[in-house]
C-alpha cells in the first residue's frame, strides 16, 4: 500500500526518502556525512534526502435528502457511510502528515483537526432538495478533492467543477455511494415510488417491467462520470452500503497517493 502523507518534490531538502549522494562542501557539517559511502574513495559524501511537502486535501459530502436512503433496517444510510468514509479517509490522511479539510473550510494538520472533523462531519444537516452540489468557487489552487455523492440527481454540476478544478491544478476522487436496492432495481409488482423530499413522485402498476431501463440509465451514468472523472485526470469509484467500507477507504487512500 502506497502512503499518502509526505510526497516528495524531486529536489534535495527535508524529508525521509533518499535522494541522491553529492560531494561534502565548506559548510556541511560532520553529521552530514555518509561515512560509510565515503570509505569507498577518497572523498566525503553527504546522503541527500528528498524535499517532501505535505499535501492539502478537501472532502466533500453530499447534504442532499436523497442521500439519507436506506432499503433495509440493518443497513446504514448512504449519508451515514459517506460520513464514516469522509471520517476514516480524514484520519488515515492525518496520520500521514496530509492537511485535510471540508470544502470550503480550511486544511490543517493535526490531532485537534481529527477532532475538528469529526464535529464538522456530524454537523452536517440535509437539504430541502433531493440533491447536491458542492460550489466550484470554494475550490483551492492544486489541492485533492474527494466528493462523496450518490450523483442521481442533475449530473451537469460535474462538468462545471471538473472544468474549474482543471483550470486550478485540482485532482480528486469522484466516489458514488449507493443503497444495494439501488443498484439491483429488486421491486416487483405496484409500487409508489417518491423521492426522500417528496418532491419526485412515480405510481407503478408493473415496477419490474421498469428493471431494464432504471439499470441501463445507471450504467449510462455510471459510465459517464467515469468518463469525465477520466478525462479530467481524476479517479472514478463507486460503492455500495452492504459492502465493507474499509474496501472503499482502501481504494481512496491510494489514489489519493497516485
Amino acid at each position: 500500500m502506497v502512503a499518502p502523507g509526505a510526497h516528495g518534490l524531486r529536489r534535495a531538502g527535508p524529508g525521509e526518502d533518499f535522494w541522491q549522494y553529492r560531494p561534502a562542501s565548506q559548510g556541511d557539517s560532520a553529521r552530514l556525512i555518509d561515512w560509510r559511502r565515503s570509505a569507498r574513495s577518497d572523498a566525503e559524501f553527504v546522503r541527500d534526502r528528498e524535499s517532501q511537502t505535505a499535501q492539502a486535501v478537501g472532502l466533500w459530502i453530499s447534504a442532499g435528502q436523497g442521500m439519507g436512503y436506506a432499503g433495509a433496517s440493518d443497513r446504514p444510510s448512504k449519508r451515514d457511510r459517506a460520513h464514516l468514509l469522509a471520517l476514516a479517509l480524514a484520519m488515515v490522511l492525518l496520520r500521514g502528515g496530509e492537511k485535510v479539510g471540508l470544502l470550503g473550510q480550511p486544511a490543517r494538520a493535526g490531532r485537534v483537526q481529527a477532532d475538528r472533523l469529526a464535529e464538522r462531519i456530524a454537523a452536517i444537516t440535509a437539504r430541502d432538495g433531493d440533491g447536491d452540489a458542492p460550489a466550484p468557487d470554494q475550490l483551492r489552487p492544486n489541492q485533492r478533492l474527494v466528493i462523496l455523492s450518490d450523483f442521481l440527481d442533475d449530473p451537469a454540476w460535474v462538468d462545471a467543477l471538473l472544468a474549474r478544478a482543471a483550470g486550478m491544478g485540482v485532482t480528486g476522487v469522484l466516489m458514488q455511494v449507493l443503497d444495494p436496492d439501488e443498484e439491483t432495481f429488486p421491486y416487483a409488482g405496484a409500487v409508489l415510488f417518491r423521492s426522500l423530499s417528496g418532491v419526485i413522485r412515480h405510481d407503478s402498476r408493473d415496477a419490474g417491467g421498469l428493471r431494464d431501463a432504471y439499470l441501463a440509465r445507471l450504467a449510462d451514468r455510471r459510465d459517464w462520470l467515469r468518463r469525465r472523472a477520466t478525462g479530467a485526470g481524476w479517479h472514478f469509484g463507486h460503492h455500495t452500503t452492504d459492502h465493507p467500507p474499509a474496501v472503499a477507504l482502501s481504494w481512496l487512500y491510494q489514489v489519493l497517493a497516485g
